[in-house]
């Protein structure tokens, strides 16, 4: 289905679009477009990367002639462009609206426009029950998604627009790993929001499988949700502090701005109607219209009481966190370097 086919990622010099690379660098695709606004980070990965195949564009989700203008030629669409801090958006809920809601539709629109094939954009635990700026932001951009699945231009064109809504993803770019190893290597603190508060663990390799995922078994309008461990942040933060055998002391200093105590990937609402798919759960899209009365449930709605979050899926012992974070390349080369000191 890659052969001679056009990617475009959006956000593409991101933690996701580099683990993106390393499987498509050797797939049959065409061109691979990265498209972000950091010409630096463009450059130092075309210098990295030094593939022919990739395609690096300048320009802002926000600004749609240039999103429009990169589409054209593109068959397949991945959309990690965003605001992704809690405590940023919460200072400037209008910038996340300006990327994340109205730079998501320009995505779509685009993508609508010139008859890209599949779309895959990406979500957070934070859209499901948001109480933050940047919660919200991504679960209107969720609900953008799926209204374009219903549009008729994406429906003749037999294209599938999904969505993929995960966890924390460990050791990325502004993430609490690479904090915490850095208070460790200079002997500082480390500083625990709430120890009582739980994550959903996720790698970057996770989050790119859970995207592969939906891109391959996608249909109209779906949500897709990985199944993902969780841990306690306390707990986070004694499993780094064994792996590097240090004797930091661990500071509580309260809760950020908007921070939930726990994080949820399906609603009560959505589980009623998820399929389990094994590792991952489908959250089909209603494709009623608004015509109510036309459908008539006779056998009842499926209840369920309880919602998919990080305090009632699998949690992770001290020792098993040490072996996850054992398997990350981040944290592997910090242990090296450390123990070279």
């Amino acid at each position: 289905m890659y052969k001679d086919k056009t990617l475009l990622i959006t956000g593409g010099t991101g933690s996701f679009g580099n683990a993106m690379l390393k499987g498509f660098l050797n797939s049959e695709l065409k061109e691979i477009r990265i498209f972000s606004r950091d010409e630096k980070k463009q450059e130092d990965m075309r210098i990295s990367y030094k593939n022919d195949k990739l395609n690096f564009i300048v320009g802002d989700i926000r600004d749609f002639d240039s999103i429009n203008n990169a589409m054209l030629g593109v068959d397949f669409v991945f959309h990690a462009a965003a605001l992704k801090q809690v405590p940023s958006c919460e200072f400037y809920p209008m910038q996340a609206v300006q990327t994340n809601i109205l730079g998501a539709e320009n995505v779509l629109e685009a993508a609508a426009r010139n008859d890209v094939k599949r779309v895959v954009v990406l979500s957070t635990d934070k859209a499901v029950y948001p109480i933050n700026a940047m919660g919200i932001s991504k679960a209107f951009m969720e609900k953008l998604a799926v209204s374009k699945a219903r549009d008729s231009r994406v429906k003749n064109a037999e294209a599938i627009y999904t969505a993929t809504r995960y966890g924390n993803v460990m050791c990325s770019r502004g993430s609490i790993i690479p904090l915490f190893i850095s208070q460790i290597k200079e002997g500082k603190a480390l500083t625990v929001t709430n120890p009582k508060m739980t994550r959903f663990m996720m790698s970057l390799e996770d989050s790119v499988e859970l995207v592969l995922f939906a891109f391959k078994k996608g249909r109209p309008g779906d949500i897709f949700v990985q199944k993902s461990p969780a841990s306690t942040i306390a707990e986070l933060a004694q499993a780094l502090k064994e792996l590097f055998n240090a004797d930091n002391e661990i500071k509580i200093i309260g809760e950020r701005h908007a921070e939930k105590m726990s994080e949820t990937l399906c609603s009560k609402e959505e589980m009623a109607k998820a399929d389990d798919l094994g590792d991952f759960y489908r959250i089909p899209a209603d494709f009623r219209d608004l015509n109510y009365t036309k459908y008539v449930q006779k056998d009842g709605p499926k209840l369920l009481d309880n919602e998919y979050n990080s305090d009632n899926t699998k949690r992770l012992t001290i020792e098993e966190l040490k072996a996850l974070l054992l398997t990350l390349d981040y944290v592997k080369e910090e242990l090296a370097s450390y123990k070279k000191k």
